[in-house]
């Protein structure tokens, strides 16, 4: 049975379907970060440097990056269940063979492969969701997937540290096996969705993962300092040249990979955009507040992981409740209120007092916390919601391709700006995150006019 895009799936069925949806997601954005914390035990014991160690987050980073479009052009062509139950499969033998390595390359290797699997999960979620849920109640599935994401990016630091404290680091991963297993096996509840007559395409798919490939190190170079400008034009030329050469590439096609078709959706275009700064913005602030705390003001990394944790609990509380909103309001109204309580929230975090109080800090990562979570459900709704139904899954994988392309970048001004400004570095980062903010804001109240307007998927 093919559901349609307004009925969604029966209430028993839709239960199952999003329980495997939120164990893949949870596990993918679990993995992106949770390494983080075991990057020294890892180094050490693996007899390898820090820098070499980094490889270990940066491999699954960049083949998440590269292979989003790729994949849900893919689950458009053969089921979007199908690429995430290959996805689940791929995880959890990729957290098998992570668990079991025994040296640097083995485990950089398996990343890979695991970055992969989490790929296929990220690249078609909000696709499955938009299958799962009513229409009329997609902003509450919506609402219920930024809940989990947030949920695991605020769990993973305290997961990690609990798990290195009672066992080695190989149990970081091991422990996605049994869950990749429960999520496999309840799978086929997942809802099967029609299949795009058009062929994949895989020359685009690999003039998409270089070029993505060769922007992603072109940012980080030019925020890290790469002395070599020699190597730094030479990307620039080569990323320009496979760019134009995609997007013409896709000029001619009915469902292009690189979704240029959707892009040219005022609503949809709007949304991409304001996704990216406001995720440019967020990672501006968590990048650089730990430093904050701990170097300026003497926090030790218990009391920062405490204080920075507000932020993502108060998206956990709103964002479920900006998805039922979304389902009756306007995203471009409930986008720019969201971004200008982010803006502001993120402005009285620069402003903070020499020696502020843990209460200073509190309220002031909620308001981000609270100003982000209103904004990030109804912008995903529309955004999901505005593509034409048969092309789902170029939208479900825009969405993650703008928030890794907003983090990427936002990662990198931190790095720039540190080097630039080495006294008053934090501030300077936060004062650039409430531009971004303030940018994503005046993006958003931009759907509220014109075209843009008409565009708004009913309600």
């Amino acid at each position: 049975m093919e559901p349609s895009a307004t009925d969604g799936l029966p209430t028993p069925q839709r239960y199952t379907a999003i329980i495997v949806v939120g164990l893949g997601v949870t596990m993918a954005v679990l993995d992106g970060a949770i390494a983080n914390i075991a990057l020294p035990t890892i180094a050490r014991e693996l007899n390898a440097t820090p820098a070499q160690s980094v490889w270990v987050v940066n491999a699954y980073q960049l083949i998440v990056m590269v292979s989003l479009l790729p994949l849900s052009s893919l689950g458009e062509t053969i089921g979007y269940s199908r690429i995430y139950r290959v996805g689940l499969a791929i995880f959890g033998v990729a957290s098998l063979v992570c668990a079991l390595s025994d040296s640097l390359t083995t485990l950089t290797l398996a990343r890979v492969l695991q970055g992969a699997g989490a790929a296929c999960l990220m690249s078609v979620n909000a696709a499955l969701i938009r299958f799962i849920y009513p229409r009329a109640q997609l902003g509450r599935g919506i609402g219920l997937n930024a809940f989990i994401v947030a949920t695991a990016a605020a769990a993973g630091p305290t997961i990690a540290a609990g798990i290195l404290s009672i066992a080695s680091w190989p149990w970081i991963f091991a422990v996605n096996v049994p869950i990749s297993l429960m999520a496999f096996a309840i799978s086929n509840s997942l809802p099967r969705t029609r299949r795009s007559p058009h062929r994949f395409d895989w020359g685009s798919a690999g003039l998409n993962a270089i070029t993505f490939a060769l922007l992603i190190s072109l940012i980080d170079d030019v925020g890290y300092g790469v002395g070599n400008l020699g190597r730094v034009a030479a990307e620039a030329v080569i990323l320009v040249v496979c760019g134009v050469w995609l997007v013409r590439r896709q000029l001619s096609q009915k469902s292009p990979l690189l979704p240029i078709d959707l892009l040219r959706i005022p609503i949809f275009a709007l949304s991409i955009c304001t996704s990216v700064l406001s995720f440019a913005g967020q990672m501006l602030a968590f990048v650089a507040l730990p430093f904050y705390l701990q170097n300026v003001i003497g926090r030790s990394e218990v009391e920062t992981g405490l204080l920075m944790t507000p932020w993502p609990i108060v998206i956990m509380i709103v964002a479920p409740l900006s998805g039922r909103l979304a389902d009756r309001y306007h995203s471009g109204l409930l986008g720019a209120i969201g971004m200008a309580l982010f803006a502001g929230g993120l402005v009285a975090l620069a402003l903070l007092p020499a020696n502020p109080s843990s209460l200073d800090i509190i309220w002031r990562m909620m308001l981000c916390g609270a100003g982000f979570g209103l904004f990030q459900s109804p912008n995903n709704r529309t955004l999901i919601g505005s593509a034409p139904i048969e092309r789902t899954g170029g939208a479900s994988g825009m969405l993650g391709t703008a928030r890794l392309l907003g983090q990427t970048v936002g990662a990198a001004l931190v790095a720039l700006i540190f080097n630039l400004y080495a006294g008053q570095g934090t501030r300077v980062v936060l004062f650039t995150a409430a531009g971004f903010a303030v940018a994503a804001m005046l993006m958003s109240s931009m759907r509220l006019t014109g075209a843009a307007r008409g565009n708004q998927p009913s309600q």
